[in-house]
C-alpha cells in the first residue's frame, strides 16, 4: 500500500495492440479532483505508462480509456495511506520518546497513533472532569503536571498492549477505576465493545494522576464518569 508522498508509475498492458493503440489515464484524487497525466509508450502501444504522485491519503481511482486497437476501459482503485506518524488533529500529551521511556523499551511502529487515541480518550474522559493550568494551545504549564498526564497516556497505550485490544472489538469485560472521587467504569455485565478492557481506563492512569506531588496543581473533580 502507497503512502502520501509516494511516486508511482502508473501502468497499463494493452492486448491486443498495434500502432493505431492509445491509452489515456485520468486520475481522481479522494476529494474528487481530476487530473490527466501523460501517457507514454515505448514498445509500440503494448505498454503504457504515466507518472503519478499521491498527495492525499484516501481511495484514488485511475481510470484508462484505450482506443484503436485493443480499445477497453480499465479502472484501478489504488488505497493510500497516511504519511506514517502523521497526527490526526487534536491534541497529543506524549511522544513517542515518551512511551518508549515508559515502556523501557522500543515503541510499536504504530506508536503515534496509539498515543493520540489514548490523549483523545483520556481527554474527553478524564481530563475533561480535572483543573489544571493551561498554556494558550490549551496544554497543562506546570512540567509536573504535564508530566503526569504524559505518562498517564503512556499508561493507556500499554495496557491497550497489555489487553491486545485498542478499539473495545475484542469486547473483554473488566471492572470499575477510580481515580481520586472520580469513579470510572462499570461492572462487567456483557460483552459488547463499551465493556472491553480497551474501552475502559488503565488502571495506571489512577496511579500516574492521583500522586502526591499533584495535589495543588491537579484536582479531579468530584463526577462519575459514564462510559
Amino acid at each position: 500500500m502507497p503512502d502520501v508522498g509516494d511516486v508511482v508509475t502508473a501502468q497499463l498492458v494493452v492486448a491486443p495492440y498495434d500502432t493505431s493503440t492509445q491509452a489515456v489515464l485520468t486520475v481522481t484524487a479522494p476529494d474528487g479532483t481530476m487530473s490527466t497525466p501523460v501517457t507514454t509508450s515505448e514498445d509500440g502501444g503494448q505498454t503504457w505508462t504515466a507518472p503519478l504522485v499521491y498527495t492525499a491519503a484516501g481511495v484514488w481511482l485511475l481510470h484508462w480509456m484505450v482506443s484503436g486497437t485493443g480499445a477497453s476501459v480499465e479502472n484501478e482503485q489504488v488505497s493510500v495511506a497516511p504519511t506514517p506518524g502523521a497526527s490526526a488533529g487534536g491534541r497529543t500529551y506524549a511522544t513517542t520518546t515518551d512511551l518508549a521511556n515508559y515502556l523501557r523499551e522500543a515503541p510499536p511502529l504504530d506508536a503515534a497513533g496509539l498515543l493520540a487515541d489514548a490523549s483523545t480518550m483520556l481527554e474527553t474522559r478524564v481530563l475533561a472532569y480535572c483543573r489544571y493550568d493551561v498554556d494558550d494551545q490549551g496544554m497543562p504549564s506546570d512540567p509536573d503536571v504535564s508530566k503526569a498526564i504524559s505518562r498517564a497516556v503512556c499508561a493507556q497505550v500499554a495496557w491497550w498492549d497489555e489487553v491486545g485490544d485498542s478499539t473495545g472489538a475484542a469486547g473483554v469485560g473488566y471492572g470499575n477505576v477510580a481515580i481520586g472521587s472520580v469513579n470510572l467504569g462499570r461492572s462487567v455485565t456483557s460483552v459488547s465493545g463499551d465493556d472491553s478492557a480497551a474501552r475502559q481506563i488503565a488502571p495506571q492512569v489512577a496511579d500516574e494522576l492521583r500522586a502526591p506531588h499533584l495535589h495543588d496543581k491537579l484536582y479531579i473533580g468530584a463526577l462519575s464518569v459514564p462510559w
